[in-house]
């Protein structure tokens, strides 16, 4: 349908699938689809180990800024794996001067160069369905993330990834549960008109 990148969820989770799994999957990409994988781990060796065994290209980050870990992985991984820096907003509350800060702090450390955010809703990040307070994050993202790239998820859909894109202008977004007709299976209808209406919006 055109997506420019796959997601594989490595985390615990309704979604989560194994390396041998992707690597099934993986082969069978077109070489510039990017390859994906989310990650919760700490340990640089394992997120490396899963990497090569999936074919992947990237990593999502989640559970908090942990720069060793980034350092780790660029020494293993390299300068041309890309690494995601997941952040969140908290719905319900001002993230402002939090989300500020870690976008700071990732931007001088020049070790991640991409920085998604996400909604979190009380203790559940990710794949929540609902979407964050994008008024208040646009001036909080372009007072802080420098030359970060932006990548915008949280409660996501066909209704309103046009809104999303006009209000916070993102390198990139990202869709999970706005396009499944159930956890873990996508809607082939929600899908392509997602990428059709991400696609269209300046």
């Amino acid at each position: 349908l055109g997506a420019d990148a796959l997601g594989f969820v490595f985390a615990e989770s309704k979604r989560q699938v194994t390396a041998g799994q992707v690597a099934g999957i993986t082969r069978q990409l077109p070489t510039d689809v990017e390859r994906v994988g989310v990650f919760y781990s700490r340990d640089a060796k394992e997120i490396a180990s899963i990497v090569a065994e999936a074919g992947l290209n990237a990593a999502q980050l989640h559970g908090g800024v942990d720069l060793e870990l980034c350092l780790r992985l660029r020494d293993i991984l390299g300068d041309a794996f890309h690494l995601i820096q997941t952040l969140h907003w908290t719905i319900g509350t001002d993230s402002s001067a939090t989300l500020g800060a870690q976008l700071r702090q990732i931007e001088l450390s020049g070790t991640v160069n991409r920085v998604l955010i996400d909604s979190r809703v009380g203790q559940a990040a990710g794949g929540t369905g609902i979407s964050f307070d994008w008024k208040a994050a646009r001036s909080v993202i372009t007072e802080n993330a420098g030359g970060l790239k932006i990548i915008v998820a949280g409660g996501l859909r066909p209704d309103n990834v046009g809104e999303a894109i006009r209000e916070l202008s993102p390198w990139g977004v990202d869709v999970v549960s706005g396009v499944e007709a159930s956890a873990g299976r996508k809607d082939s209808e929600k899908l392509s008109e997602f990428l059709r209406i991400a696609r269209a919006t300046k």
